[in-house]
């Protein structure tokens, strides 16, 4: 499918909510930071089409559900599925708006320009850990259990700890940034960070993928408009842009 008839597509689903809507509404999105390149590109497309605005509030997957814990208000939560269970749980979103968004594989970045390691192998992904002056990778992130088992099944946790920074913003911007060599995170927030660049995905067995999903909250003013856009996130039609923002549909 090409990108015009993808983007078409997204219009068609949306432009009946748009000619309903009495006024537009500002949308409050609380998402994973994981998202934020294809919210990047696709919200502009939501707002075109249905008149509404879209109000990001981008940050780690547990940052995003203790700030709705402690009371922000929020119209669309995007996270990993387990907080997304303690929400639902706690009465915060509406169970039955929940959908699967997308998925994102663990890789390894550098800095832009800088060589780029050999990570393809279990053993040259080993290698470029056990050389590299500094690892990154976000303490409150979704991703760091997987990261953290990955490094067991390498036999080198305890060697690569003492160089291992638990960082407060994305991965991809600390080593963009010089603040660590290599990086490691969801490969879609290395798609977000210009300044970096991606050295490769882990392999295949020592692999773990970031789930998103969305729902909308339960108290939410706008429910119908903030379905709409979790509709348009998970819309066949989306996932031409979900590729290129280094995610897969789901």
């Amino acid at each position: 499918m090409s990108i015009r008839r993808a983007i078409a597509g997204l219009f068609g689903l949306l432009l009946p909510l748009s000619a309903a809507q009495a006024q537009a509404a500002d949308i409050q999105v609380f998402s994973s930071t994981a998202l934020k390149a294809v919210l990047d590109e696709l919200g502009p497309q939501f707002e075109k089409a249905t008149g509404n605005k879209l109000v990001f509030t981008i940050g780690p997957a547990a940052a995003m559900k203790s700030q709705i814990d402690q009371g922000a208000a929020f119209d669309v939560a995007i996270v990993t599925p387990p907080l997304l269970d303690a929400l639902a749980a706690s009465g915060k979103v509406d169970t039955s708006t929940r959908a699967a968004i997308a998925r994102s594989a663990l890789g390894v970045s550098v800095r832009a320009g800088a060589p780029t390691p050999d990570v393809t192998t279990a053993d040259a992904l080993k290698h470029a850990l056990l050389n590299a002056k500094s690892i990154g990778f976000n303490g409150q992130g979704a991703s760091r259990a997987g990261i953290e088992a990955m490094l067991a099944k390498l036999g080198i946790a305890e060697d690569v700890k003492p160089k291992i920074k638990l960082l407060q913003t994305s991965a991809p911007e600390a080593v963009a940034k010089g603040d660590v060599e290599l990086a490691l995170s969801p490969i879609s927030e290395v798609v977000a960070v210009a300044g970096a660049q991606l050295a490769g995905p882990v392999p295949a067995d020592y692999q773990s993928c970031l789930v998103l999903s969305g729902a909308v909250s339960a108290t939410s003013k706008y429910a119908d408009a903030a379905k709409a856009f979790i509709k348009f996130l998970s819309a066949p039609s989306a996932v031409s842009a979900l590729k290129a923002k280094g995610m897969e549909q789901g």
